[in-house]
């Protein structure tokens, strides 16, 4: 749970600074890059750690994982530019695409499957706390202390977390293979290249460059020929970082879907709504940031609840019974009066929340019982892979859908010269003087429609991920059932 706050915390706490950050090191025109690149880093290495952990165990990579995320942390305390503190940022992500894909793989490890929901809502919970401690404890050290405090605070949890993990983690001896494991380092390069360009092409498409322009089709014509490359790469390699079966297996192809899927809705409350909620809701940061959390308070105890669920109807039907709900408060956002009142997308919030838990924990518990502990990191890290995925692209295409609605919208706004994509309408409305009653209400209500349009695709999103289950994903789960004994 500490090794996993370290990467949960990281997000929250650095978006808060991040004033304070371009004060001191100057770059505003390439911050966002603070959070784009660690993403980055986090998303394509996944998968390579996956493998790693099945072939060399999880303690040796999660002590790695530990040690790069805090060499990464304390690199960015020193940062003397934005240049260095991005590549530093990279640093970070690098070890916490160890840390997220291999806390999730020790917890089937160690926990059999009637108590593993248990230790995956704490997991979750630390999510939750995350969410909501990470904005005040970041804008605290911003404002009373030094932002190079908040990657500094990062290095005596992370201490605690190693020590804890090399005293205390003991997994059980396994039979040697009688062959030296190969390391399959051309597939492990080929997937963190076609990751690096694709993921590039969507966060920087239509931000830094118009999404038809040179740069995008050439990033995702580079992507497109290097995925072909991994492809051919990973069917000649003896042991693949993505092997064929990940895909070829109906309910690992159907968990790993639905979970992209659930990446690309999950972008709509995580993006928007502290949007909507300054914008339209006219709140603070502070205020709208608790008008997204209290999803994360339902999160957690519902995914707590869920075994009572799925021991009885099995885990296909349960996560079906979860989007099919979250679909449902999907749809009721867009029916929200305008501008409302803060409790009503609130309490939408609460709801997606619980929905969404009775959905993920589910899937995860039940892919990761399919397979013995050999396939367990693999598989894990697929899952993961594809959720942070449909984000990526959930980011991309629902920013286009938001600013192509808001610039219909502004056509016949009431005065000229208003600003035509969402950040600046919404730096604009931080301003009330700037702009006539008509103009801010004109804007008000565009940024309404813009996001209820980001809702309804994200509705879109659910039914895609209810299809994999309804089509791809196996009736009953085919469940493993490991001897204790081979337990850490």
């Amino acid at each position: 749970m500490l090794g996993m706050a370290l990467a949960a915390i990281d997000g929250t706490i650095v978006s808060t600074a991040v004033p304070q950050i371009v004060g001191d090191l100057g770059g505003f025109a390439v911050f966002s890059w603070l959070f784009s690149g660690y993403l980055l880093a986090v998303t394509v290495t996944l998968p390579v750690y996956g493998k790693l952990s099945d072939t060399f165990g999880r303690k040796p990579v999660l002590i790695a994982g530990i040690v790069l995320f805090l060499v990464g942390s304390l690199l960015c305390a020193l940062a003397w530019n934005m240049g260095a503190l991005i590549a530093f940022r990279i640093v970070q992500g690098l070890g916490g695409g160890a840390l997220q894909g291999t806390v999730q793989t020790i917890a089937a490890d160690l926990y059999p499957l009637k108590e593993r929901p248990r230790i995956q809502a704490k997991l979750s919970t630390v999510w939750a706390t995350s969410a909501v401690a990470g904005p005040v404890v970041g804008g605290l050290l911003a404002g009373y202390a030094d932002w190079r405090w908040i990657f500094l605070i990062n290095l005596p949890v992370g201490a605690l977390a190693l020590w804890l993990v090399v005293r205390h983690l003991h997994e059980p001896a396994r039979p040697r293979p009688k062959t030296r494991p190969r390391i399959d380092w051309a597939g492990a390069l080929a997937v963190f290249a076609t990751g690096t360009l694709l993921l590039t092409a969507l966060v920087q498409g239509g931000v830094a460059w118009p999404w038809l322009s040179a740069p995008s089709l050439g990033l995702f014509a580079a992507s497109a020929a290097l995925a072909a490359l991994t492809v051919v790469i990973e069917r000649r390699a003896a042991e693949p970082i993505i092997p064929g079966w990940v895909w070829r297996r109906r309910t690992i192809a159907s968990v790993n879907l639905a979970l992209g899927a659930m990446g690309l809705l999950m972008v709509a409350p995580t993006v928007f709504l502290p949007t909507y909620a300054q914008s339209v809701l006219g709140l603070g940061p502070i205020a709208a940031g608790f008008v997204l959390s209290v999803m994360t308070l339902s999160w957690p105890v519902s995914a707590a609840l869920s075994d009572r669920v799925y021991n009885r109807i099995g885990f296909r039907l349960t996560a079906i019974i979860g989007m099919s709900a979250a679909l449902l408060v999907l749809l009721a956002f867009p029916l929200l009066p305008y501008p409302g009142e803060p409790w009503q997308p609130a309490l939408i919030m609460l709801l997606l929340g619980a929905a969404l838990g009775l959905f993920q924990l589910p899937l995860i518990v039940g892919v990761q019982s399919t397979v013995g502990w050999a396939e367990r990191g693999t598989t894990t890290a697929s899952v993961l892979f594809c959720r942070q995925v449909g984000q990526s692209v959930g980011a991309a295409v629902f920013g286009a859908v938001a600013n192509g609605v808001l610039a219909a919208r502004l056509l016949d706004a009431p005065a000229p010269g208003l600003p035509g994509d969402l950040d600046a309408v919404a730096r604009t409305l931080e301003d009330p003087g700037a702009l006539s009653a008509a103009a801010t209400d004109h804007l008000r209500r565009a940024v309404d429609a813009a996001v209820d349009h980001v809702y309804i695709g994200a509705a879109g999103a659910a039914a895609l991920a209810l299809l994999a289950l309804v089509v791809l994903a196996p009736r009953r789960f085919p469940v493993i059932t490991e001897p204790e004994d081979r337990r850490p």
